[in-house]
């Protein structure tokens, strides 16, 4: 296709797509003049010295080119035109003024758009519309340098908040595209990008804000995130409502219904709608359909997640461009919890054991009393023998269950009243086994009448929206257990959890850190709730041993990635053909291709990654290609077209999985691989045979069912009768789901605890003899009150003198010879504070402030008055707070030393101006004197 037809059958209709009209050349000029060389133009005779042709040029309402595009012919690489377009664009400047146009070069298949002396050039998937260019020259003009532009620290006040902000919005002043946070769960990830979104809205760089989960509840869990903390932009979508609209500024959508969205025929959603994209637990996987969203929205992409950095899978860092596996800002677990104050909760493990998980439900574990029972209900106790595993997939226990419950009822963190159990989650492991511990929970405690317990899985409509069940479990007082199959294990934000049990067990690292992570959040002050007025660790009962699983499996098992189907069933029949080719089958090879060719039709040709193959699809239209299946042919097929049904979404999976197994077992036959074909026809001989007669349209076809299932159909199939299982039966394997399958054996055997103790994992805790310490001076100073006067006057608000403090002093050391003044300071953290001071903490009269809470919080402060800050200053003042914390002293000269001269070779002069140092002076001096 040479360039002039290029222009006229593809360039011509992608601009149409994006609402330019060719022929109205107050829109788009053809051929546009540009004048080189004045000169040179007015002595030519010719009309090209001295001129250049712009192919085309996109003018904005004001009459004034927005863009120019070069086109190339679909033959040749686009690239060819990029130096070209280039000159044409800055030509046009120098001849006609005005401002740079955006400038475009394309092949008809590939496009390329270069934002001149801003960006390189990247690959879109489409022309943006006069909008589109309006705004970008707009956004262009009007934004403001990200480095003096302040972060509202109201919405994330915190230092690590501040410096995550930081790192991204320098990175984008470098012209960077793609960013990917680890912060851990409970550390505000949404509230950072909340007030990064408010920052770049202000300094003009994002009008628009799209904010990508995995989940309806996630979904409207941001909505009101962003409602709260930016009340005043318009959000979509409003309470029901379906249809997209383009008059909002921040949008919330789950990765389907945006998939559905920017595949619709008449694209609502232009690919440069957006000016950023978040996606919100950015883990692999997003990877397989949902990537060709942030190909359509080739924009700023903020990748947000809380799996640990090592960890994170190599294409998630690859994806956001993050080298050498490192994100562009990480703040850990232990890092949250071991700050001074803590940002999160540390927890504690219960190990729970029952002795039916530990050995299995047979005669030698089951009770005698339990035997009788069984016996006289007609059961052999010989024929029952269970594996601990089988519990809730073969067996089902109702007293295991109910141990399970009961022990948690016992163990739990309890309300301020110690009567009900505090917030909690139960993960089960099926939504049956749900039901079974929330009707446990109603027999067992029936005067909570049903409200204690609920069980909230994603398909009941009844859990989502305003009033609906997890909005109960969040705002009121009941119920105080959400029982939960997969839904709540991540993302979800209720801060005054203060139980998890895993009454399931889990294999994945990365998911069980997400379901511990349900349960750090600290309480926030003003948010409090009369059900949890105070949380300083959270318990988690294991019920499945999952701790010491990952203790021996540190990376945990992670489900293997699977071919999509669509793949599978393309690739297994273009071998039946190569196979058919070889052993010259023609007539099969010929079918088989027609079948190939029907099946890359079914392509969702709106997809963005069947768009960017085009040109590689052009092949496939040409008759000549299907005649001879080369070789080359063949691994063309099989490495470009293969991987493009991953985009394949919008099909009968039931259907399509049995006709892969026919052409699996027809390719089988045709090897002569009897072992091969002995299993896989064994297999859709028993699939075809759950097929249930009892529905109509399945009765309609009990001859071939019949048939298809007899030895003497096999025994004489052929290429026809393949087809004919594929053309009938194929489409009725969507009822093969209402087969009742063999339910699970059910008993009520009473079960037992086996085991039960607590169990360390995770941050490390508080050193035993300091703490030992601390329970020891508390104890006896409580002791001495009713019977020390001294201590009595303090209990009751009376000053002592400095004689009394002394002898107070004395009477408290020959009471134990630990209790000095040096020890205090040292375990209680506060280097200058006198004994009364300390006495008075302990009895709860006056709370004293550490010198680690001291120094942090003086930091923290300096650090939210100072939001301008660079990342480089931000980890400055992060290194001289752990030297204060560390030495308890600093000179002046220790800041131009190290470690100090690691971040610049000046150390505090080589960042900071002489009123900021003078600043940091005053900051270490008042911290010094506390």
């Amino acid at each position: 296709m040479n360039e002039a037809k290029t222009r006229k059958e593809i360039i011509d209709n992608r601009l149409k797509q994006a609402g330019w009209i060719v022929s109205d050349r107050s829109q788009v000029i053809e051929e546009f003049d540009i004048i080189v060389d004045k000169d040179l133009a007015k002595e030519s005779s010719t009309p090209y010295n001295g001129h250049q042709y712009s192919d085309y040029v996109l003018l904005g309402r004001d009459g004034q080119p927005l863009a120019v595009v070069e086109a190339k012919k679909t033959s040749v690489d686009a690239a060819i035109g990029r130096e070209q377009a280039k000159q044409y664009c800055y030509n046009l400047v120098n001849a006609q003024g005005g401002e740079l146009p955006f400038c475009f070069y394309t092949n008809g298949h590939d496009i390329f758009f270069w934002d001149l002396e801003n960006y390189p050039p990247k690959k879109v998937y489409g022309f943006p519309s006069r909008d589109d260019l309006e705004r970008f020259l707009y956004v262009r003009k009007s934004r403001k340098a990200l480095a003096g532009e302040l972060i509202n620290t109201k919405i994330a006040g915190r230092d690590y908040q501040i410096r995550s902000i930081r790192a991204v919005m320098e990175a984008i002043e470098k012209r960077r595209r793609k960013f990917l946070l680890v912060m851990a769960t409970g550390t505000g990830k949404t509230r950072t990008c909340i007030a990064l979104t408010d920052t770049l809205m202000r300094a003009g760089w994002a009008e628009r804000v799209l904010f990508l989960v995995d989940r309806i509840a996630l979904r409207d869990q941001a909505l009101e995130a962003f409602k709260e903390h930016l009340p005043n932009e318009p959000r979509w979508p409003k309470q029901g409502e379906k249809e997209i609209a383009t008059d909002r500024r921040i949008y919330v959508s789950t990765y389907p219904t945006m998939l559905n969205i920017i595949r619709e025929e008449n694209k609502t959603l232009s690919q440069h709608f957006f000016d950023l994209v978040v996606i919100d637990e950015s883990h692999r996987s997003i990877y397989n359909t949902y990537q060709e969203i942030l190909d359509y929205f080739s924009t700023i992409t903020l990748g947000l997640t809380a799996t640990p950095t090592d960890v994170i899978d190599h294409n998630t860092f690859e994806i956001f461009e993050c080298e050498d596996g490192v994100p562009t800002f990480a703040y850990s677990y232990e890092e949250a919890v071991n700050h001074i104050p803590p940002y999160l909760c540390n927890f504690q493990v219960m190990k729970i054991k029952t002795k039916f998980q530990d050995e299995g439900i047979n005669k030698r574990t089951i009770s005698l009393e339990d035997q009788q029972k069984l016996i006289l209900e007609g059961k052999e106790i010989e024929e029952i023998n269970y594996e601990g595993t089988d519990l809730e997939k073969k067996v089902i226990n109702r007293g295991t269950n109910a141990l399970i419950v009961r022990e948690f009822m016992e163990e739990c963190i309890k309300d301020t009243n110690g009567v009900l159990p505090g917030k909690t989650i139960f993960f089960c492991i099926s939504k049956a086994h749900a039901r079974r511990i929330e009707e446990i929970f109603d027999s067992l405690y029936p005067e909570y009448k049903g409200e204690l317990a609920k069980v909230l899985v994603s398909e009941d409509p009844r859990v989502y929206g305003k009033g609906g069940l997890l909005d109960q479990f969040k705002h009121n007082d009941m119920p105080r257990v959400a029982i939960s199959v997969d839904m709540l294990d991540t993302g979800i934000d209720v801060q005054e959890l203060v139980n998890l049990v895993f009454a399931k067990p889990v294999y994945s690292y990365t998911k069980f850190w997400q379901m511990i992570g349900r349960g750090t959040r600290r309480l926030e002050r003003g948010k409090l709730k009369p059900w949890c007025t105070e949380k300083d660790a959270f318990l988690i009962l294991d019920c499945w041993d999952n701790f010491e699983y990952f203790k021996l499996n540190p990376k945990g098992k992670e489900p293997k990635q699977q071919i999509p189907l669509p793949v599978r069933l393309f690739g297994t029949r273009l071998s039946k053909i190569e196979e058919a080719q070889n052993q010259n089958e023609t007539e099969i090879a010929v079918k088989e291709i027609v079948k190939l060719r029907m099946q890359v039709e079914t392509l969702p040709i709106n997809s963005v990654v069947i768009i960017d193959a085009l040109n590689d699809l052009q092949r496939l239209k040409d008759e000549n290609f299907w005649n001879n299946l080369t070789a080359d042919k063949v691994e063309f097929l099989d490495s470009v077209v293969k991987p493009l049904f991953r985009t394949v979404s919008d099909s009968d999976f039931k259907a399509m999985r049995f006709e892969k197994d026919i052409v699996e077992v027809s390719l089988a036959r045709l090897q002569k691989d009897e072992e091969k074909y002995e299993t896989i026809r064994e297999s859709i001989v028993e699939e075809i045979g759950e097929l249930p007669l009892s529905v109509n349209i399945v009765a309609k076809q009990q001859e071939l069912i019949q048939k298809a299932q007899s030895n003497h159909f096999w025994a004489t199939i052929n290429e026809d009768k393949f087809d004919e299982l594929i053309e009938i039966i194929a489409p009725l394997m969507k009822f093969r789901e209402l087969v009742i399958t063999l339910p699970p054996a059910k008993f009520n055997l009473k079960d037992i605890v086996s085991g039960k103790e607590k169990v360390e994992f995770g941050p490390q805790h508080e050193a035993l003899s300091v703490a030992k310490y601390r329970e020891l001076v508390e104890q006896k100073i409580n002791e001495l009150v009713s019977f020390n006067p001294l201590l009595k006057k303090l209990k009751q608000g009376v000053e002592i003198t400095p004689e009394e403090a002394e002898q107070l002093a004395e009477d408290l050391h020959n009471e134990h010879p630990h209790i000095t003044i040096e020890l205090l300071r040292k375990v209680y953290d506060h280097r200058k504070a006198q004994l009364v001071q300390f006495v008075k903490h302990i009895l709860g009269i006056e709370l004293l402030e550490t010198f680690s809470e001291t120094v942090t919080k003086a930091f923290d402060d300096f650090i939210n008055h100072h939001t301008y800050l660079t990342s480089r200053q931000l980890q400055f003042l992060d290194l001289l707070k752990n030297f204060v914390l560390e030495k308890g002293e600093i000179t002046k000269r220790n800041l131009i030393e190290s470690p100090f001269t690691m971040i610049h070779p000046e150390g505090v002069r080589g960042i900071f101006t002489a009123k900021e140092i003078d600043e940091i002076i005053e900051l270490t001096n008042k911290v010094l004197a506390a």
